[in-house]
């Protein structure tokens, strides 16, 4: 019977991986339906923009299902359009991330995405791409110059080598740090004979990007967002939401993708102040929603339903933190089996107390007084006294501080972080 219980829990956990859905399988197994607004818009954006080479920036909370949404946007819009999406985190040291090696890797990703799908590019111009490539990049350990008209492929080369040889990158930056529109004009030709072959234009989907560090973000967008919107074809950027609350910043990316930025929202489980009530009521239709994605992810048998509104109403709305809870409370689960294999085990609110202690814990250890402070403002005002503060940005990335929209934008405090005020009597119990 401990044997049984122990394998349930363990394919709850490998359920709870805090992953995107990215596969068909897998978005038919958990995928529940979100955000359609949000996809409606994407494709109104991209189909009816007067220009073939419209950017758009995608931005959101980490962890509120973008990248999951992405790829069922990708899926629906596939057959119009030659789509292109791929993860910056797997192509490049996001701590080496730069305007150039991101334009880098849209030409790795176009030229190894057509060879996957066995587009006819005539050879001549793939044999002129290639050499082109090979011969600007010169790093000793990788005579790449050397290896062209040998049967490999160079840029499945450039893809191991982006994300793990700093030389390379190094080698990159040097090169075309004055010479950008080089670069672009070979990204232009790679979707020229990629358009010319499928009669489909080219639409390149970058994810991850709001996943960086905001230093990294704010350096990428504010300084280069020229160079990252001068490619000849269609680009989704995503951005961490922090960003565009940057004063510079903002008005900058707006200004150059034609004012073509979507927001997706965290999913909103109480009205302006209700949270902070005795007793509130949740919007049921979105509480509706997040209970699923737990049904769809753990039986019903191994979670008490009761529970199951608990962990959603601790999440805040965050798809992420609604993950990342239950996953706690798997792995408080699993020890527990194997400690008292004769004990029946269920997560239950006993088990997401635990989980919730370990998380707070956590979320504690690296705020300081002008945090807790910002937190205490946040909380009672549902707005920070200064948007533009550093350490306010860095709250609101880190999920410390959460923004939910109505007619206006609105801040509130992690329900988890919440139980800190408490702590430091900031908050009344």
């Amino acid at each position: 019977m401990a044997e049984d219980l122990l394998r349930l829990f363990q394919e709850t956990y490998r359920n709870l991986e805090l992953l995107p859905l990215i596969e068909q399988k897998d978005l038919q197994q958990f995928r529940v339906e979100y955000g359609e607004d949000i996809i409606d818009e994407l494709i109104q954006l991209v189909e009816d923009s007067p220009n073939s080479d419209g950017k758009v920036v995608f931005t959101g909370h980490r962890g509120c299902g973008k990248s999951t949404l992405l790829a069922e946007f990708s899926r629906r819009i596939g057959s119009k359009y030659f789509v292109v999406l791929f993860s910056i985190a797997d192509n490049i040291e996001t701590s080496d991330i730069n305007h150039i090696n991101v334009l880098f890797s849209i030409a790795v990703n176009l030229m190894l995405e057509a060879e996957a799908r066995q587009i006819p590019i005539p050879d001549s111009t793939k044999n002129a791409i290639n050499k082109w490539f090979a011969t600007r990049i010169r790093t000793e350990e990788t005579n790449i110059g050397g290896e062209v008209g040998k049967d490999f492929n160079i840029f499945k080369l450039f893809s191991v080598k982006l994300k793990v040889d700093s030389k390379v990158r190094y080698e990159l930056k040097q090169e075309f740090e004055r010479k950008v529109s080089e670069l672009v004009a070979q990204l232009n030709i790679i979707a020229a004979a990629i358009q010319g072959v499928t009669k489909q234009e080219v639409l390149v989907i970058i994810d991850d990007l709001d996943k960086l560090d905001l230093v990294v973000v704010n350096h990428l967008f504010k300084d280069n967002v020229k160079a990252l919107c001068l490619p000849g074809f269609r680009i989704i950027y995503t951005i961490p939401i922090a960003a565009l609350r940057e004063t510079a910043l903002k008005p900058t990316i707006e200004s150059e993708t034609n004012d073509q930025v979507v927001v997706m929202p965290v999913l909103k489980l109480f009205k302006k102040g209700e949270s902070h009530l005795a007793n509130a009521t949740p919007y049921q239709e979105n509480l509706q929603i997040l209970c699923e994605i737990l049904t769809k992810r753990i039986s019903n048998n191994l979670l008490e339903s009761s529970t199951a509104e608990k962990i959603v109403l601790n999440s805040g709305g965050v798809l992420r933190e609604l993950i990342r809870i239950s996953n706690e409370c798997c792995r408080i689960c699993l020890r527990l089996i194997r400690r008292k294999p004769d004990d029946q085990v269920i997560i239950d609110d006993v088990i997401l107390d635990q989980a919730i202690n370990n998380i707070r814990n956590d979320f504690a250890l690296p705020l300081g007084r002008t945090d807790y402070q910002i937190l205490h403002t946040v909380y009672q005002n549902f707005k920070p006294e200064d948007p533009k503060q550093q350490e306010f940005l860095d709250l609101l990335h880190g999920l410390y501080t959460l923004e939910y929209r109505n007619r206006k934008n609105w801040y509130d405090v992690h329900p988890i972080v919440v139980e800190l005020l408490r702590d430091e009597g900031l908050v009344d119990d």
